[in-house]
């Protein structure tokens, strides 16, 4: 039976419509992708400035490149229930899956050379769903946007040209604050005594619908040692992990999580910016670090701590970082997921001759 020509006008529409959909995507893909506009910052450009002049370390995460894996549990009070619908702000234990590492791109850093220290969270609810988050010990980011963080990274890698950070520092007086913080605050002698800051803002909202613009600190239990920068230099190159491996097989390490919520007028966006200590703070539970493995063949290894991956009752703000973050974990995470045969894996047990 021969076609009637009005079905044959209308697969044709619906042919039209299926290229102009797909045309629309591919353009969407390249404007993400930055193709169509060279100048444009990228999820790419950024993971490549990461990278030291000797070039990034294959299989290991561009930034944060080393660390030290644990698991444990996140015990909720049940107060941060009244901000939050997410199922792991209800009172009871939910696991979690973490990591503590520097912020470097070099996987073989000395500790003592590395000023930000950084703590990863993978939260699981009993019903599948996940809270995911990459906190640092600064008590503020560097810059203000995530364009300001490539041109850092442009400047720092600038080593020929001196003038390059006294330009970028002039263009972005935000930098000041955080420099005097890298120059002039304590060090401390463990991952299990510093204090680890989300920075980024996000939305609580609770069973009533209501939303809350708030951060998050984990508070340590341990009493900080400060320590001056000589007395770092005397500590092994990789004093961290021993310490905490150490300290949790002598007991469990915890952590407060303080719920900071926003006032009205305060900056969002902006985590280059402190908010006043005087804002409400709900103490939503504990984190407790109960066992610690080494990052090879670790059960955080292969996790992308995307702090955009958030439960029902969770959701960003207008502060544009965690999508960038989120972007760039992507990018980075395929790369070292490609370049696995490199990573220097455990070997397994019976292999050793």
């Amino acid at each position: 039976m021969a076609d009637r020509p009005g079905s044959q006008a209308s697969a044709v529409r619906s042919l039209i419509l299926i290229a102009i959909i797909v045309g629309i995507l591919a353009i969407a893909f390249v404007y993400t992708a930055g193709w169509l506009s060279p100048s444009r910052l990228t999820p790419v450009k950024i993971v490549n400035a990461l990278a030291p002049p000797s070039g990034p370390a294959l299989g290991f995460r561009r930034n944060h490149a080393k660390g030290i894996c644990f698991t444990g549990t996140f015990e909720s009070s049940g107060a941060a229930a009244a901000l939050s619908k997410a199922p792991m702000f209800a009172q009871g234990s939910y696991r979690v899956t973490g990591r503590f590492n520097l912020a470097t791109p070099d996987a073989k850093a000395a500790d003592p050379s590395v000023r930000v220290r950084g703590l990863s969270l993978r939260v699981v609810a009993p019903d599948g769903s996940e809270w995911r988050s990459a906190m640092i010990d600064a008590p503020f980011f560097p810059v203000a946007t995530p364009q300001a963080f490539y041109a850092l990274l442009e400047a720092s890698a600038r080593k020929d040209d001196p003038d390059a950070m006294k330009a970028f520092i002039a263009a972005h007086p935000e930098f000041a604050a955080f420099g005097a913080w890298a120059t002039t605050a304590p060090w401390t002698a463990s991952y299990a005594q510093d204090q680890y800051n989300s920075l980024n803002s996000f939305i609580f909202t609770n069973a009533q619908g209501e939303d809350q613009t708030v951060r998050w600190s984990f508070v340590p239990a341990a009493k900080p040692e400060p320590m001056s920068v000589d007395e770092l230099k005397q500590r092994p190159a990789d004093f961290l992990e021993t310490d905490i491996t150490q300290r949790v097989r002598n007991a469990p390490q915890r952590w407060s999580m303080i719920v900071i919520v926003a006032n009205p007028g305060d900056p969002t966006a902006d985590p280059s910016k402190a908010w006043p200590e005087d804002r409400r703070k709900v103490e939503a539970g504990t984190l407790v670090v109960s066992v610690i493995e080494p990052e090879p063949d670790g059960p955080c290894r292969d996790i992308n701590f995307d702090p955009t991956v958030l439960p029902a009752g969770i959701h960003v703000s207008d502060d544009p970082f965690p999508a960038a973050r989120s972007a760039a974990y992507s990018v980075s995470f395929n790369r070292r997921s490609a370049e696995d045969k490199d990573y220097p894996h455990t070997p397994a047990e019976g292999a050793k001759q």
